[in-house]
């Protein structure tokens, strides 16, 4: 590819893999130039449409076999997980939105929307805390080097961003989303934390994406 590869990612602050990840997608970027488009969506929804199901709702061979994953990919990664915290599934939408009103002033190839962007998913799965709480949201965007307070204020004021989030979902499901994370280039998609080496194969490659209509 001649030009700067561009990767859309359907994530949510609540998804597991998302989190685990993140690091390694954001690595992956910057080895890469590549630009990464934030796609939040209502992994909850996303599921209810598509077949899956919460996790309480799998079987116990699913449930038991998601912990031996979480417990691998903890060590692999080398990252701190909590595997039932206590604030899931918390509802993210407001974090989301803050995210997205971060994006719109600074662009999301800024350090402190893509550190804000991990520290999201990491507050639900490393340090069990709320990430529908407003203060908490608000202490995150902080913690990246955002103005947390007003972002905070935006997100919970402006329509454009609930429009904005109402967006990603729509896309999410025109691409045939069915969990998260989600990356695609161009058409082609990548499913699960666990194919960014396919993903980076592609990009590295530049040969064009595959695109298989079902």
């Amino acid at each position: 590819m001649a030009n700067r590869p561009v990767v859309e990612f359907y994530f949510s602050f609540i998804s597991l893999w998302s989190y685990i990840g993140s690091r390694r997608f954001q690595q992956l970027a910057k080895e890469t130039n590549a630009h990464i488009i934030y796609k939040p969506v209502d992994l909850l929804y996303i599921f209810s449409i598509s077949g899956g199901l919460p996790v309480k709702q799998r079987s116990e061979q699913r449930q038991a076999y998601r912990l031996l994953e979480m417990e691998r990919w903890r060590k692999i990664r080398n990252i701190p997980i909590v595997q039932q915290p206590k604030f899931y599934p918390a509802d993210p939408s407001l974090a989301h939105r803050v995210l997205l009103a971060a994006i719109e002033e600074e662009g999301s190839d800024s350090v402190r929307v893509q550190e804000f962007a991990h520290k999201g998913m990491e507050a639900v799965w490393a340090k069990e805390l709320d990430i529908a709480d407003a203060d908490t949201i608000a202490q995150l965007a902080e913690e990246a080097g955002l103005e947390g307070n007003r972002l905070l204020e935006r997100a919970q004021s402006e329509d454009l961003l609930v429009t904005k989030e109402l967006g990603s979902i729509e896309e999410a499901k025109s691409k045939n989303v069915f969990g998260a994370p989600f990356y695609f280039l161009g058409d082609e998609g990548f499913w699960g934390q666990d194919r960014l080496e396919m993903l980076e194969e592609v990009i590295r490659s530049g040969r064009d994406p595959i695109n298989i209509q079902a």
